[in-house]
């Protein structure tokens, strides 16, 4: 079957929308059906569905597709589009799946718990094909909004890939390694402490921490009694579109940085000093927040490949001293005006100055001035 993008189905055309989530729920159903029940109790059709949903799609998905598929179309537009589009789909396979539902999720995941190692109880088949459907339009949807900010990510790569799951699903830096996975709603956590036990959250906690929590995401939709398909539809919105949400915050502000390093390499006549200095403020207060460490990492790369600038002798620094850079900065004549601008821009890099950088960026012009 033809695997469709996010935002390749005519958006005006119901019938083809339906048609279109039809079939990828077929796919789906068919990887699902490969699946063991120690697949799905260990958590390996999570590890498994990264590598179906993203390998392929990914040379599909690319800046030059989203490019040619909406000229002229700035990047936030073409996000605020990709996310519209994939809660719409999200919202057709919720109703799709809750009209196929005889029992509650909570036999089906139960029983689970009793099934053998080779065998998959087939009412647990439509709750697995949901899951999977929506856990992969989310990674795809966050993808989708990387590459259009030209963020790059490989997916072959185990960091990006890590972080991509992170963003997709809301996960903060750290909690997959605490077991802790905070950013499951409310709502959602309140119900399920209501409604569920045994047999249910054993087979959750069986699952390792990123599955446990789909799982739990996944369960509330089904297993409340007198509820159905509107919630079902509702919670399949919500969670893709706060996906898209958190997915476009996150790759949007490093866009911004990447920006930020490309325009101080293109605006400093003194690349090697601007490195020292950046790196200065950058430590300026003890700590390094990732919007500073990406972009000292994008300013050194730039560097490296715009002036063949490879300065091992920083590379090498543990701890900066300032008489240094400021030795560097009486030694370098002309106009450094530049390097003050560039030094200013860094340290409001992750937001507004702290004393500690405002400090240096202070010391810095005045020296410049004086010089």
């Amino acid at each position: 079957m033809t695997e469709v993008l996010p935002g390749s189905v005519n958006a005006g055309d119901d019938d083809a929308d339906r048609v279109a989530v039809e079939q990828e729920r077929e796919r789906l159903r068919e990887f699902v059906e490969g699946l063991s029940a120690d697949d799905i109790k260990s958590g390996g059709w999570f590890t498994k569905l990264c590598a179906q949903a993203l390998r392929t799609y990914t040379e599909k998905a690319t800046w030059e597709y989203f490019q040619q598929k909406y000229k002229g179309v700035p990047a936030d537009g073409i996000v605020e589009r990709q996310i519209k589009l994939a809660a719409k789909n999200a919202m057709i396979e919720g109703g799709l799946t809750s009209s196929l539902y005889t029992g509650t999720v909570a036999a089906t995941v139960g029983s689970l718990g009793g099934a053998s190692a080779a065998t998959v109880p087939a009412g647990l088949v439509t709750f697995m094909v949901d899951l999977t459907f929506i856990t992969q339009l989310q990674m795809r949807l966050a993808h989708d909004i990387a590459v259009i900010y030209r963020i790059p990510l490989d997916v072959d790569d185990p960091e990006d890939m890590m972080k991509l799951v992170r963003v997709a699903f809301g996960i903060k830096a750290g909690e997959v390694a605490r077991g802790s996975m905070k950013f499951v709603p409310g709502l959602v956590r309140q119900v399920l402490k209501k409604y569920y036990s045994g047999p249910v959250l054993a087979a959750a906690k069986s699952l390792p921490i990123v599955g446990k929590h789909l799982l739990q995401r996944n369960i509330i939709k089904f297993g409340i009694p007198g509820v159905g398909i509107p919630l079902t539809i509702l919670v399949n919105r919500y969670t893709t579109v706060a996906a898209g949400r958190h997915a476009r915050s996150v790759f949007r502000d490093e866009a911004g940085v990447i920006e930020l390093a490309d325009t101080l390499i293109r605006g400093t006549r003194h690349p090697r000093l601007m490195l020292w200095v950046a790196w200065l403020v950058i430590n300026a207060d003890g700590k390094i927040t990732e919007a500073e460490s990406l972009l000292f990492h994008r300013l050194t790369r730039l560097a490296r490949e715009r002036h063949q600038i490879d300065d091992e002798e920083l590379a090498n620094v543990v701890n900066i001293d300032p008489d240094e850079v400021w030795r560097r900065i009486d030694a370098e004549p002309g106009d450094l005006h530049d390097v003050v601008e560039a030094a200013e821009r860094v340290a409001a890099a992750d937001g507004d100055l702290n004393p500690h950088e405002k400090a240096v960026v202070d010391e810095l012009r005045d020296r410049c001035r004086r010089r």
